[in-house]
């Protein structure tokens, strides 16, 4: 019997494994990415169900912006095309939260780079739907509506503002937290 936690790689279990090699190869697609762009990848500011997110610096006119790797093809074509609908509309600022700008992008890694945003900012769109809102029944918008309620609290509201906004121009976001519709204070 072992007295400690330490286990080698072949004792992992496979999902666990297949995940941090899934990271690996999503973190060397961001150097590749940097190296044609020529970026200096800085630090991880996230990462989640569809990707990891890092900052990035451009060596040639040091300006920064953020790289985004996604790990599936689906999340990756949808948030690109948000971006690209935002960036064709001249969307900066979503009723005073700002989005964005796309400045590039990279279908064979599945790379988007974006400008990097200060609060309030709206963010994150690989789990939106454009020109098509989601067919969810009357129960899972229900259950929705509450958790995302409990969630901002007497900020709720103003989050309603901005999805409706958003719904305006075709861009129908589930995908709401804290983490990316995000209050200045």
């Amino acid at each position: 019997m072992k007295s400690n936690c330490i286990f080698t790689m072949a004792e992992w279990p496979p999902q666990l494994v297949s995940k941090i090699m899934s990271d690996e190869l999503l973190i060397e697609n961001a150097r590749v990415y940097a190296r044609r762009r020529q970026l200096q990848l800085a630090e991880r500011l996230g990462f989640g169900i569809h990707g990891i997110v890092f900052s990035a610096e451009n060596k040639s006119n040091f300006g920064k912006s953020v790289v985004k790797i996604h790990r599936y093809e689906e999340p990756y074509l949808r948030e690109l095309s948000i971006y690209q609908r935002l960036l064709d509309e001249g969307i900066g600022e979503i009723v005073g939260f700002n989005v964005p700008d796309l400045l590039g992008a990279d279908d064979s890694l599945r790379i988007i780079e974006m400008s990097l945003v200060a609060r309030p900012f709206v963010l994150d769109f690989a789990g939106a739907y454009l020109d098509k809102a989601p067919e969810f029944s009357e129960e899972i918008w229900a259950d929705w509506n509450a958790q995302k309620q409990e969630q901002f609290g007497r900020r709720w509201p103003e989050v309603q503002t901005v999805l409706f906004a958003l719904r305006k121009l075709g861009i129908h976001m589930v995908d709401v937290s804290p983490s990316n519709i995000a209050f200045a204070d």
